[in-house]
């Protein structure tokens, strides 16, 4: 995707991400330059008329009672991004950043903000350009929206603020904007307020975070049924009618993932009719689907509540079709807030079954025959002990996180802003959350090739074989202790990428 078409209409998730992560392109349609400026012109009116709106004609938050002058107006504008641009800590990844000036930018071109075009031709020329903003992690309580991150967005349109480089550090944000042959704009009334009033870095976050986890449930599904394999469990409680009598629809998918990638093993076939095999395997094997399947459900959920949001209108106020222009409360966060929640409470809980695989696999009085902790010669080597720790201090950091930020709220703007929906501090959090489940899954797959390795000279499913041919040369094979941390990382990015899992489709199938 090349150019994503700015229409009064809603961007779809698959055009966020590749403005997001792909450096797509922006370009502004006719039909949304009219209906920005039909609401600029109501907007005019009022200007004209005199008539005293919210954010045009007064002051903010517990300032709303207080009158501004018609010749102060542009001023109002000017002095609200400068005294909003007020965030601390470090910067925001450009991923985020650019999520959200897209979505800042699909929000101005619905026509119900008031702006005028060329403030939307502003925000779409730095996308174009790739001059991301430096937007510190902290300062937006959700609600009204996420006001402080797009107020230091808004500031680079001022020609004033910072700009983040490639390696995290930032300029200034002037000649940045003059080497990229880009010159500062001059606010108008209401525009101020436009730029920094909606949800758009949450649901910027919202939109990545379940592109990812869509990708991680599925990687999960993997490691499950590797892991299920080198333990020498059993396929049988993945067999589609068993889910069909519970259904749940993220439970069916995940086990029939599992169960596709289970057969054609000789592993699994060597102890199918063994009277010594457990008659049934522990919970963290066979009840994996029954929790990625939850965790999917909840996914499926959030993808909803960000669809809706894409459709929403999030400014305040807002200029109706009618030229009335009112007041709402649609940017508080609370419904992203709540999705961002459940969803890092959702992939803790599958980070934290994936590590108690992890230890069923290197227990050598639980994992039926293979050695310690994987070495095969332990004693003098440890093999992965160390990885298993690391996995539990990963589970452990994501159940703290797992904690809701949805749930609390500070009263703000001299309690005129008296319930906010932390749904900014969610939906980072969430981020970690992921990023921390990519880790465990790498242990985790990471641990089952090197189980299916010592399962030798049986031949193992499809897809444990294209899993070995990826990790293996990574890993190696089991053997001498060797310094684990970069081989942790590079299994991880294996995981959080596309090519391990196409080239398990390609041996079994496609996985859903």
């Amino acid at each position: 995707m090349s150019t994503v078409h700015i229409k009064p209409v809603p961007v779809t998730p698959a055009e966020v991400i590749a403005v997001a992560r792909e450096s797509a392109r922006v370009a502004i349609d006719p039909e949304a330059r009219e209906a920005m400026a039909r609401s600029r012109a109501f907007i005019d009116d009022i200007e004209r008329e005199g008539r005293p709106v919210y954010g045009v004609s007064t002051g903010f938050g517990a300032l709303a009672n207080t009158f501004v002058a018609p010749e102060r107006r542009a001023e109002l504008q000017h002095a609200l991004i400068r005294s909003h641009a007020a965030g601390v800590g470090d910067p925001m990844p450009k991923e985020v950043v650019r999520a959200m000036m897209l979505l800042r930018l699909r929000s101005l071109a619905l026509g119900r903000s008031g702006v005028r075009p060329e403030v939307a031709d502003a925000l779409a020329a730095l996308l174009n350009a790739d001059v991301t903003p430096w937007v510190p992690r902290h300062g937006s309580l959700g609600a009204s929206g996420d006001l402080a991150p797009l107020a230091h967005c808004a500031m680079v349109l001022l020609g004033e603020g910072w700009v983040l480089a490639d390696d995290g550090s930032r300029s200034e944000a002037a000649p940045v904007l003059d080497a990229a042959g880009l010159s500062p704009i001059t606010l108008s009334s209401k525009e101020g307020l436009a730029l920094i009033n909606g949800t758009d870095g949450m649901l910027g976050m919202l939109l990545l975070a379940v592109a990812d986890l869509r990708h991680l449930l599925v990687m999960a599904d993997v490691c499950a049924a590797l892991s299920n394999e080198a333990m020498l469990g059993s396929d049988r409680p993945f067999q589609p009618e068993l889910h069909e009598i519970r259904p749940q629809p993220g439970q069916a998918l995940s086990a029939a993932n599992i169960h596709l990638m289970l057969q054609d093993s000789e592993v699994m076939d060597s102890h199918r009719n063994d009277l010594a095999h457990a008659v049934q395997d522990a919970y963290s094997m066979r009840c994996a689907p029954q929790v990625a399947g939850a965790a999917r459900d909840v996914l499926a959920y959030a993808e909803t509540t960000a669809a809706r949001e894409l459709l929403s209108v999030v400014d305040n106020p807002v200029v109706l079709a009618d030229g009335r222009v009112e007041s709402t409360g649609n940017f508080h966060g609370a419904p992203l807030g709540y999705a961002a929640d459940f969803l890092a409470i959702a992939a803790a809980d599958v980070g934290s079954i994936s590590e108690r695989r992890v230890d069923r696999l290197l227990d050598v009085t639980r994992n039926r025959g293979l050695p310690a902790f994987l070495s095969p010669d332990p004693g003098v080597n440890s093999g992965l002990m160390i990885a298993q720790y690391t996995a539990a201090g990963v589970v452990a950091e994501n159940r703290r996180l797992a904690a809701p930020a949805s749930v609390d709220s500070v009263p703000t703007s001299g309690m005129q802003e008296d319930h906010v929906s932390m749904g900014w501090a969610a939906g980072c959090k969430l981020r970690t959350v992921l990023d921390n489940l990519g880790t465990l899954l790498a242990v985790e797959l990471l641990s089952s090739v090197q189980g299916l390795q010592l399962r030798q000279p049986l031949i193992p499913s499809p897809a444990a074989r294209a899993a070995i041919a990826a990790v293996a040369p990574i890993a190696g094979k089991p053997g001498p202790d060797q310094f684990l941390a970069p081989v942790i990382e590079q299994v991880r990015h294996l995981v959080q990428g596309p090519a391990l899992r196409a080239e398990i489709e390609a041996a079994v199938g496609p996985l859903r």
